[in-house]
């Protein structure tokens, strides 16, 4: 198993929590580069991309993942000291302090994509997490969280994407027009998910290099955004559902991209 650190398990009130647990807010997120990786997958990710920083974990949790903390220094903590760490209604008993890994939208670019997720506004960390998923279940090559979307790093976009954020890179940019406009400099078509887009998903040729571009939760793209856009393209709705929730229809539209590149 890892090797967990001697003498009695660190309590809620240690200064090495209390300072671990404010990487809860954003500002401190962001100052100090560094977030938490809450439960086994999120801690074999940044486990394989090396951006660990210390590991906590219950001594149970230590146990039952020591295949996992296998040659790790593990620091034991006590269970109030892991839910204070943890999101989680029912903690997995391990959590990471990691380095930042994001990567700058030039970078993601620069690689020549084939496909690219583009969202702005996106507030929902469930949300952004679940689409982080969903582009690394399809093949995409990163996904850029643009404006004023929530960061990569919340506690909850990290456990919804259930280790998918550290398989592929995740840029941020300030304005998502610029994520726009790099994507096109690179020849990708930059197609917008838009309930009232003119061309049918199930019409488009999905087959070149594509940038999906999606909106915010409740109020999708901006029109300045989405006039940007190569192509709007609207979902089907054969029944009598008004629309689909974002990670839903990022789902269909990323698999019948990752279909029609892979024909």
């Amino acid at each position: 198993m890892g090797t967990p650190s001697a003498g009695t398990p660190l309590t809620v009130g240690n200064t090495r929590v209390k300072e671990a647990r404010k990487l809860s807010r954003r500002s401190v997120r962001t100052e100090r580069r560094l977030f938490l990786a809450d439960g086994p997958k999120a801690v074999e990710g940044a486990l394989s991309v090396d951006c660990v920083v210390e590991v906590f974990a219950t001594s149970h949790a230590a146990d039952q993942y020591a295949d996992l903390l296998d040659g790790i220094d593990v620091t034991l903590v006590d269970d109030r000291a892991i839910a204070a760490l943890s999101d989680a209604v029912t903690p997995a008993g391990v959590v990471a302090v990691c380095h930042h890994i994001d990567a700058p939208l030039e970078h993601v670019v620069r690689a020549s994509p084939r496909l690219l997720v583009i969202c702005a506004d996106v507030r929902d960390p469930g949300n952004a997490g679940t689409v982080i998923r969903t582009a690394d279940a399809a093949g995409a090559d990163g996904v850029v969280l643009g404006g004023q979307s929530v960061d990569a790093y919340n506690p909850k976009t990290v456990r919804a994407s259930v280790g998918s954020l550290f398989h592929l890179p995740v840029a941020r940019a300030t304005d998502a027009a610029e994520a726009v406009r790099a994507a096109q400099a690179r020849g990708l078509r930059v197609l917008a998910a838009d309930g009232a887009g003119d061309l049918d998903l199930f019409d488009a040729d999905l087959s070149g290099p594509t940038a999906w571009l999606f909106g915010n939760e409740a109020w999708g793209l901006p029109e300045e955004l989405a006039a940007l856009a190569d192509e709007r393209v609207a979902i089907p709705i054969h029944g009598r559902a008004e629309s689909l929730n974002l990670s839903t229809a990022a789902a269909v539209c990323l698999y019948a991209s990752a279909r029609a590149q892979r024909a």
